[in-house]
């Protein structure tokens, strides 16, 4: 497993061991819409973040934050993506402010 993957929440795991064909079709998706994005990869996988904090996935969150990290995002930008929707979505996003920086601050964050 890499390093990438233990950083999947549990769910996500069974996901695509239980069920490998829906896991492929999901990921064949999610690939496709990537590659759409007008946006570079690391504003995106800021959005990204910002979109799980606001919908109270936390659970993406530390996959999520690798990406970001990899792509060359900061820590205070991953702070902001995680904080920007705290006007839209309230106070929910805090939430995922601790999940964020434990992330993004271990070594293992970093694929």
């Amino acid at each position: 497993m890499s390093d990438r993957e233990n950083l999947m929440s549990d769910a996500f795991q069974v996901f695509m061991q239980e069920a490998p064909q829906h896991a492929e079709a999901w990921m064949t998706a999610v690939r496709n819409l990537g590659d759409s994005s007008a946006l570079d990869r690391k504003t995106e996988s800021l959005a990204y973040l910002a979109v799980l904090s606001a919908l109270r996935l936390e659970s993406g969150i530390p996959f999520h934050v690798a990406i970001a990290k990899e792509a060359g995002a900061s820590r205070d930008e991953v702070i902001s993506a995680i904080l920007v929707g705290l006007p839209a979505a309230g106070n929910v996003v805090m939430r995922a402010l601790p999940v964020a920086i434990q992330a993004y601050d271990s070594p293992k964050a970093y694929p």
